[in-house]
């Protein structure tokens, strides 16, 4: 009798190790996911191990923590200075704004506080008579369960400072970057259940490369990168669904149209990258009146985000591995981050500082 399907099998991940080496061309491959759920199973179970030497895969912007632009935060802060209750993600409350970090207002009397949803701070606006805003950052993951909370009408009372990215575009974006050299793409599995296959083909067709959408097990993720080798050898480049028990080929169809419904895109900056076309979202006018920008009268423009020795932005775009930096773990540790790759639970800096990086600690 054949034993139960088990995620974390020992022995089919050797099993898939093989697979991978036979799979593995001569030439150096370098292999780029955009998920810092990915990159924890990647380097907690110790992935990199199983995978030839000439075989790298590396998290490229795929923590939304770290990606956003001081223009936001400092946005944020001028929002709680001026009296409001600013409700935010726990991690974004040490990320750098120009002058400011979220924690740094909040030691100076601002009411910051740390919620797990929309929904949450707009129960804190329900309870209170005072302004409430909710730092909405996250990719098309989060995005939905926003705008499940504008279409609801909530108190007048509450708004939101939007900040939510498209990953995609900025997966196109990276290919086009001088010192990129990405052979294939592990796609996200969360995102990808609301997005489906659609949005990867419209974005990267033109580039030809190797696109698979991969789950956040062991055996999800050596799956996936035997599915992007095989495309590799075959001398293909397309979008493959290599978690189909998660991911419905055409994703979450009313979670698209809640999204379309509140939100349209925009041209928005991402931290370590710049500005990228129609990666973004806001405010449909309908909903305007909850948009906390317009209703605090916010002009963010973003300021210097190079830190002296800082290699984040090469390690946001897949071009440094954290040990690169010659501030990790020296003068840049989680409780000292210098840069926002140490501060976000899903920063590759933070992941590798945890749990190691090419090899376990």
């Amino acid at each position: 009798m054949p034993r139960p399907f088990e995620l974390s099998d020992p022995k089919r991940a050797r099993q898939l190790a093989d697979v991978i080496a036979s799979l593995a061309p001569s030439t150096p491959v370098k292999i780029v996911h955009v998920c810092g759920t990915h990159e924890m199973a990647i380097t907690q179970h110790g992935l990199r191990r199983f995978l030839p030497k000439n075989v790298e895969i590396l998290e490229g912007p795929g923590c939304p923590v770290c990606v956003t632009p001081t223009a936001d935060i400092d946005a944020a802060v001028q929002i709680a200075e001026a009296g409001a209750i600013l409700c935010t993600f726990g991690d974004m409350t040490r990320v750098p704004g120009t002058r400011l970090t979220l924690e740094q207002a909040r030691s100076k009397g601002c009411d910051i506080r740390v919620v797990l949803s929309a929904a949450e701070a707009s129960n804190i606006a329900k309870e209170t008579d005072r302004a409430v805003v909710f730092f909405a950052v996250g990719f098309e993951t989060t995005t939905p369960m926003t705008a499940a909370v504008l279409v609801n009408e909530p108190p007048a009372n509450f708004s939101v400072l939007v900040s939510h990215k498209k990953i995609p575009e900025a997966m196109a974006v990276l290919l086009s970057m001088p010192g990129t050299n990405i052979h294939g793409y592990l796609a996200p599995g969360h995102v990808s259940t609301i997005l489906g296959m659609a949005p990867y083909a419209k974005q990267l067709d033109l580039f030809k490369i190797p696109i698979v959408i991969g789950g956040f097990e062991p055996l999800d993720i050596l799956y996936a990168i035997a599915l992007i080798l095989r495309q590799l050898r075959n001398g293909q480049g397309f979008v493959e669904n290599g978690f189909p028990r998660g991911v419905a080929d055409e994703g979450n169809i009313t979670a698209q149209r809640l999204i379309a419904r509140v939100f349209e895109s925009t041209d928005v900056q991402w931290r370590g990258i710049g500005v990228i076309p129609d990666s973004g979202y806001r405010l449909r006018e309908e909903f305007a009146r909850f948009d906390a920008r317009l209703r605090f009268h916010i002009e963010g423009k973003t300021g210097d985000e190079r830190i002296p020795g800082c290699r984040c932005a090469d390690v946001l775009t897949a071009r440094a591995t954290p040990a690169d930096c010659p501030l990790f773990r020296a003068r840049c540790t989680p409780l000292s981050p210098v840069g926002p790759c140490m501060v976000g639970s899903e920063g590759a800096c933070s992941i590798w500082y945890r749990y190691g990086g090419r090899e376990l600690p």
